[in-house]
């Protein structure tokens, strides 16, 4: 079974859709660390803080209480921004799930940074005897405060360890999607180049097609006319291969066939027989002559096109795909119905087509599956007409 372009490009679309995918979690990644070491700068940073309030001068209360105040609004502004922070550690908030712990650790460091700056206050605004207690009250309110930020700082280097595992494993597994997918896209587009060399110079011998469209071409590309110069091959009506023709030509393209399926159809012009004779003979001869021409633009290098009887057509097709068979038989069948015909006493004439239509089994001989499809034509003809009948409708209609 040969294979789509378009279908390997719908893939390889896919294949950049999620490399795109992979990259946005790179990103995201370099966000979220980036985001982790911004978060133990400022619990350092805090850290810092404290002990700056914690040994500020005395000897110029004035200037202290100036930058009490400063390194105080500076500390909740660092709290605060924990807080913001946490809005980007996409990891942590949709993977990790921490928000309940990661919260309740900075209420807790909110309300230890509010009585730490009170007792700082307290310290330093106080005129009283009782200093050294205050010292102390001030000194072990920032040691606990110290132990928060430390707490916080264990379990952001935990999680940053986690988050470490996680973007580890998705970037392994992300390179070995992209390298092994990048190999096999490098193999398939260096076959589908193979196959343009090829329809560059379709005279190479030997060579396996890769893709429908390429087997496509190369046929269109090799399609002629092959008609016998043996007149006794050809209809004298159509100039197309005649019963005799048909079965010399369907012998001498077995080879072209490939692993395709070969279907027969049976065509038979609607209301339009030997006894049933509407038209004129110059009309008649004209319509023949369009239905084999236009029969023939379908006709691919293993097909075979041939009138087989008065106003009888048998068409037989080398496909890839059952469907496709029928597909192509079908379209022969609206073309025929699509030819603008006209007379000048009958005006415009719809010419419309019934056909059976059969895949031969290879164990079975083309006279075998002429009968058959002839007998599939019959069912179309009794159900409508204008129509192109199968082997299952058959089945279908007798059940």
């Amino acid at each position: 079974m040969k294979n789509s372009i378009k279908g390997i490009f719908k893939n390889l679309s896919m294949f950049l859709i999620v490399a795109t995918i992979f990259a946005a979690f790179g990103v995201l990644a370099a966000i979220d660390h980036n985001n982790s070491y911004t978060k133990i700068n400022n619990l350092n940073n805090q850290k810092k803080i404290i002990s700056q309030i914690i040994n500020l001068s005395t000897e110029n209360l004035e200037l202290s209480l100036i930058k009490l105040n400063g390194k105080s609004e500076e500390l909740k502004y660092d709290a605060e921004k924990l807080r913001s922070l946490y809005e980007f550690s996409f990891t942590e908030k949709f993977i990790l799930q921490n928000s309940k712990e990661y919260f309740e650790d900075l209420d807790k460091l909110d309300s230890l940074i509010k009585k730490f700056n009170i007792s700082a206050n307290r310290y330093y605004n106080s005129k009283s005897d009782d200093k050294e207690a205050m010292r102390n009250e001030l000194e072990l309110d920032g040691f606990v405060l110290n132990e928060q930020l430390n707490s916080v700082i264990f379990k952001a280097i935990d999680y940053d360890k986690a988050k470490f595992n996680i973007h580890k494993n998705v970037t392994i597994l992300a390179f070995v999607v992209m390298l092994l997918a990048t190999l096999w896209y490098r193999r398939i587009l260096d076959l589908i180049y193979k196959d343009l060399e090829f329809l560059n110079n379709p005279n190479l011998r030997q060579y396996n097609i890769f893709t429908q469209e390429a087997d496509s071409i190369s046929l269109k590309i090799k399609r002629k006319p092959v008609l016998s110069e043996n007149p006794a091959m050809l209809d004298a009506v159509t100039g197309i291969n005649n019963l005799k023709g048909m079965m010399n030509s369907y012998s001498e393209k077995k080879g072209l066939k490939d692993n395709n399926f070969t279907s027969v159809t049976v065509f038979e012009v609607d209301n339009f027989s030997k006894t049933n004779k509407p038209y004129s003979q110059e009309l008649t001869q004209s319509i023949l002559k369009k239905i084999a021409f236009t029969m023939s633009l379908h006709q691919q290098a293993a097909d075979v096109v041939a009138r087989t009887d008065y106003n009888q057509f048998t068409v037989i097709l080398s496909r890839p795909s059952k469907d496709q068979s029928f597909k192509d038989a079908e379209s022969i069948r609206k073309s025929i119905n699509e030819l603008k015909i006209s007379s000048p006493e009958l005006g415009d004439i719809e010419i419309t087509l019934s056909g059976g239509h059969v895949i031969k089994p290879t164990s079975s001989t083309l006279e075998e599956a002429i009968r058959q499809a002839k007998k599939v034509l019959l069912h179309a003809q009794k159900t409508g007409k204008n129509k192109i009948a199968q082997v299952k409708d058959v089945a279908h209609s007798e059940l």
